[in-house]
């Protein structure tokens, strides 16, 4: 036997992630063992089994002959001595450490001398967990990802006494069965639960708090970030149990406030509401979903739209409103800089020269961070008795703009977080009039991009939870703990994001990222809401993190 080759492999615990990696190991050519606690158990995780790859079937993905090999592969026994053969024993029993020691200490009294053991937690200590076994050096984590039949990502965790070659060994294992190991040290929720939980908890404090509606989240995070579920859909489909058992384990090691599980989601726990498996979480399920719609809204007329600009980032207003504002024109005020920056912007559209006169009759009328001060309000004392105005960008401010124009009870925040997404963040302040927030979000969507309201502050929804979840990325960058190559992959293949948090803050850039991190952390004065200095050297210098 060569270094890196299982040949038999024991997984205690069939529920449906174990049953999941009994499955991976089983159609990699493995001869697998999978133990449970009792016969009731055993039959559960056969059930899972058979019903995983039957489903295989009907899919097309494999066949009925295929199906056959691969359950032939699996003997399912309640005998912990029936493991005594195996070369690794993947444990996957529920996320409690008492039981993880338990199923340990007797893995190590049935297993050879040389047998390898690994746990599948996704967020207790592996050390912790090795520390039951006379094995310590041949004790390694083995993160599987839910539906782990699906799931291309492995975290491969090795503790401070792991000998390497047993992290090496499992790591190619993982490979083997067409899975990408990620190796990483023993850091509570390792890589992709660090970074997803820290930004989920977030999402639940800025509920709770009243920033933001659950559906307002949830949209502006897949319409705006371009995530694959919103924060809340998703933490139903984990399980609000799983969720806070991460974020407690996690807590306990970082102490940063931010992994401190929010109280709405330990009230929910506590109330037995789970998510999708009790029908109930942050939203509702079955008979009762129908409570959790909302009606849908009218249709309206495009309304005339001015734009105050300041410079070349008014192209992408420009570009998003043109095509829908009555007219199919948008009426520009600028100076002749600022408007040659957005014809360059636009490339080469020539725009007609108009002054604040000329926008008395918009309905909507933005005026962009960073345009001249008297210009702005001269075209807010022109404007007519019903129009909003909306001062654009996410960091700076808004009720100050809102009382330097004259009318602040006409104003409010708007922020087009992602070029190209179609979504518009509106945000209002303590001085905003009654129905004015209601009138915006009608008129954005009267033009065809798709509102989300929130409060007036740094960051709106997007911009406030999607940055600090990258600085926590490149905190891990900075620190060593993982490469940006193994960090992009635990959210891409972990998570279903379309791309990583290295990728994306070399996207949407560096002096971008600093500069929300500033005003998020002058804010909310939290420690870690700081850009990293990894980040602030590296926009200073102008250089990719890559």
């Amino acid at each position: 036997m060569t270094e890196a080759s299982f040949g038999r492999v024991g997984v205690v615990g069939l529920g449906t992630m174990g049953a999941g990696i009994a499955e991976v190991l089983a159609r990699g050519g493995l001869a697998v063992v999978g133990i449970e606690i009792d016969a009731a158990a055993l039959e559960r995780g056969r059930g899972h089994l058979e019903s995983s790859t039957g489903r295989a079937v009907k899919r097309g993905k494999l066949t009925e002959e295929a199906r056959a090999e691969i359950l032939g592969r699996v003997v399912l026994s309640t005998d912990f001595a029936d493991l005594g053969d195996c070369d690794l024993v993947v444990e996957a029993v529920p996320e409690r450490l008492d039981l993880k020691r338990k199923v340990f200490a007797e893995l190590d009294r049935v297993c050879r001398d040389d047998a390898v053991l690994a746990t599948n937690t996704s967020s207790l200590s592996v050390t912790e967990i090795a520390g039951t076994t006379g094995r310590p050096t041949k004790v390694v984590g083995v993160h599987f990802f839910n539906p782990a039949p699906v799931m291309r990502l492995v975290e491969v965790i090795g503790t401070v006494l792991t000998e390497p070659a047993a992290v090496r060994r499992v790591a190619e294992l993982v490979r083997g069965l067409g899975k990408t190991p990620v190796t990483i040290g023993d850091r509570a929720g390792f890589v992709a639960n660090r970074l997803l939980f820290g930004y989920l908890n977030q999402a639940a404090a800025m509920l709770e708090s009243g920033h933001a509606t659950r559906d307002d989240i949830d949209t502006a995070m897949t319409a705006g970030a371009g995530l694959p579920m919103g924060p809340f859909t998703l933490m139903d489909l984990i399980g609000l149990d799983t969720c806070l058992g991460v974020l407690e384990a996690v807590y306990a090691e970082s102490r940063d406030r931010r992994h401190a599980p929010s109280p709405v989601l330990s009230e929910l726990v506590r109330a037995g509401l789970l998510g999708r498996k009790t029908g109930r979480g942050f939203y509702s399920y079955g008979a009762e979903a129908g409570a959790d719609a909302e009606p849908a809204g009218t249709s309206a007329e495009p309304p005339a739209v001015g734009i105050v600009a300041a410079g070349g980032s008014a192209a992408a207003l420009v570009s998003a409103v043109a095509e829908r504002a009555a007219g199919g024109r948008v009426r520009l005020v600028a100076a002749d800089d600022a408007r040659a920056e957005v014809e360059k912007a636009l490339d080469g559209t020539a725009l007609a020269a108009v002054g604040a006169g000329d926008l008395a009759g918009c309905d909507l009328i933005i005026i962009e961070a960073g345009a001249d001060a008297a210009l702005a309000e001269a075209v807010a004392a022109a404007a007519g008795a019903d129009a909003v105005l909306a001062v654009t960008g996410s960091v700076a401010p808004i009720l100050p703009r809102a009382i330097a124009t004259g009318r602040p009870a006409a104003v409010v925040g708007l922020h087009l977080p992602e070029a190209g997404s179609g979504l518009a963040e509106i945000a209002t302040t303590a001085a905003c009039g009654d129905g004015v927030a209601d009138r915006a979000v009608a008129l954005v969507a009267a033009l065809g991009l798709l509102p989300v309201r929130c409060r007036g502050r740094a960051g709106f929804i997007v911009d406030a939870l999607r940055f600090p979840y990258l600085n926590d990325a490149a905190a891990m960058l900075e620190a060593g703990y993982a490469d940006a190559d193994s960090i992009d992959a635990a959210m891409t293949l972990g998570c279903g994001y379309r791309s990583g948090p290295v990728a994306d803050l070399d996207r949407l850039g560096l002096d971008r990222a600093v500069t929300v991190l500033r005003a998020l952390h002058a804010e909310r004065h939290e420690p870690a809401l700081a850009p990293v200095p990894l980040l602030e050297e590296h926009a200073a210098a102008g250089r990719p993190l890559r």
